[in-house]
């Protein structure tokens, strides 16, 4: 090769370096370029996401967010000190408020309070993990199990799937009240609100209380609530019979007729017009205050003329108590088919007068409610008299359970036994009330299918919580626990004389069927 061939090559490889050093620089500062770009592009996102993220939560969070923005604002300007002295006033004002009147503390100020404290120290903190222990959860399919294998031994792993923060549900809410705690949640694609139906009682025992309900807000929406206090403990009072000795029977709101008290601190009221109740409960439950608390509620009703009791008690002992309140009265199965049969042949008369002229009997003296207590309903339709009667019986309920909600007849019944065999007719009856039975299953009997699962632990009712019991039906979407007012004995005799000895003038006298004599030398423990 010749010297000039060399220098030719020396040429050709210096002005390749020199282009390709060219190029690495040109290429350097294009990707030191768009490396630039990618980076303040990436902060900037995040940036955005995090301003977004921050807004959401402070918009979701705004009491949170402007107590904060004050306090700082307070350490700003005005220093701790101050702060913390303000503080300590507010909580004395706020301490000596609540003792000189607890409700209008608690309704202005104390369950804001306690639901902003159980939001952020209890279930922002322990939520999580309470759904993850109760698997309510949608954690990822685990992946494929990898086998590794050496001369010594094989072992087997998988990998550890855990739940992602849209794979759990979201609390969206806390409202705190004098007894309940209702903890709003967003379900995540793949639950539904039966899962936290089955698993309300894992819930119970993860918050360590007695109870847990869940309910249903919208299709991807269930509140979660946690009874903290057991505000039924104590015995509910009747209603005065003294303060109503003034008042008309026309003032009475047989649609909202105080009955007991409410899980939630509130008064229990139900209605006796337009509805038949069927109440279920085993011996000693409380069946008594079921029955007799709605009528001391409306004794001037049934002593102007405006009401009427009939009264079925086949054991001859709990109505005949106050048996003078009832308009007919009956014991046996004859003498109960033939008070039946002479309430259905009024409401064919009802039916024949006002047909086409009302959808709704007006309550007067002429029409008045007519209120059938038939105590121990499934003895009379299962077990006593011959099959002739007892099928008479069930068609005359029947019957009125069917057609008398207009006409201004209602039927309430009580039993021990809530099997299908012993009330065929129980689908008749919109409201139901389950005191406490033996038996998980007898809930379900009373109440429906699925009332156990939604909350209605009726055979966990203690003993000594006579009169408490959980209400289903009528628009009520998850059962009610309620505790029916106990009526002692004096006030079934107060309620007797109220009603019999000041009857109005024009109020005509009502036969009563035959009783027997021996019945009124009982002497029961009232109503309980």
């Amino acid at each position: 090769m010749t010297t000039g061939t060399l220098v030719l090559l020396a040429g050709g490889a210096a002005v390749a370096l020199y282009v390709l050093h060219q190029v690495g620089n040109y290429l350097a500062r294009v990707l030191e370029a768009l490396a630039t770009v990618a980076v303040v592009f990436v902060a900037v996102w995040f940036l955005i996401k995090g301003a977004y993220i921050a807004a959401g939560w402070m918009i979701r969070h705004w009491r949170t967010t402007l107590a904060a923005a004050g306090v700082s604002a307070w350490c700003w300007f005005w220093g701790w000190p101050s702060l913390l002295v303000t503080v300590a006033v507010m909580a004395a004002v706020l301490r000596v408020w609540r003792l000189l009147s607890l409700p209008s503390f608690d309704i202005h100020a104390g369950r804001h309070l306690r639901s902003w404290w159980q939001r952020w120290t209890v279930y922002a903190l322990r939520m999580p993990r309470w759904l993850r222990s109760c698997q309510l959860t949608v954690p990822d399919r685990a992946g494929a199990t990898v086998i590794q294998v050496n001369p010594l031994r094989r072992t087997a792993t998988a990998p550890r799937a855990r739940p992602r923060r849209d794979q759990l549900p979201r609390i969206l809410g806390v409202r705190s009240g004098p007894s309940w705690d209702e903890v709003r949640v967003r379900l995540v694609p793949g639950q539904t609100p039966e899962d936290f139906d089955a698993a309300a009682r894992t819930l119970a025992v993860a918050r360590g209380v007695n109870r847990c309900q869940v309910r249903e807000l919208a299709p991807n929406e269930v509140s979660i609530d946690f009874q903290r206090r057991n505000l039924l403990s104590g015995v509910v009072a009747a209603p005065d019979l003294a303060a109503m000795a003034g008042t008309k029977g026309d003032a009475i709101d047989l649609d909202r007729v105080a009955s007991g008290a409410t899980e939630y601190g509130t008064e229990w009221r139900q209605s006796l017009r337009g509805s038949h109740t069927l109440v279920g409960g085993a011996t000693g439950a409380g069946k008594g205050s079921l029955m007799w608390a709605p009528l001391l509620a409306i004794a001037p009703a049934i002593r102007d003329g405006l009401v009427r009791v009939n009264g079925i008690d086949p054991k001859g002992m709990e109505l005949a108590y106050g048996r003078r309140l009832f308009h007919r009265y009956a014991v046996t199965s004859k003498d109960a088919l033939e008070l039946l049969d002479e309430l259905v042949d009024g409401m064919e008369a009802r039916k024949r007068e006002h047909a086409g002229h009302t959808r709704l009997v007006p309550i007067t003296r002429e029409t008045p409610l007519e209120i059938v207590e038939f105590d121990e309903i499934g003895a009379l339709i299962r077990y006593v008299g011959d099959r002739k009667t007892r099928e008479a019986i069930t068609e005359r309920i029947a019957l009125l359970t069917t057609q008398g909600r207009a006409l201004g007849y209602a039927v309430r019944g009580y039993v021990q036994e809530p099997t299908k065999d012993t009330v065929p007719v129980r689908e008749l009856f919109p409201r139901r009330i389950c005191l406490r039975v033996a038996s998980k299953s007898h809930v379900g009997m009373v109440l429906g299918d699925q009332a156990y699962e939604r909350g209605a632990w009726a055979n966990r009712i203690g003993e000594t919580e006579a009169g408490v019991g959980y209400l289903f039906g009528e628009g009520i979407r998850e059962p009610l626990r309620i505790r029916a007012a106990w009526v002692p004995d004096e006030a079934i005799k107060a309620l007797e004389q109220f009603v019999t000895t000041t009857p109005d003038p024009a109020r005509p006298s009502a036969p009563v069927l035959a009783f027997r004599p021996d019945t009124d030398q009982h002497t029961a423990r009232g109503a309980a």
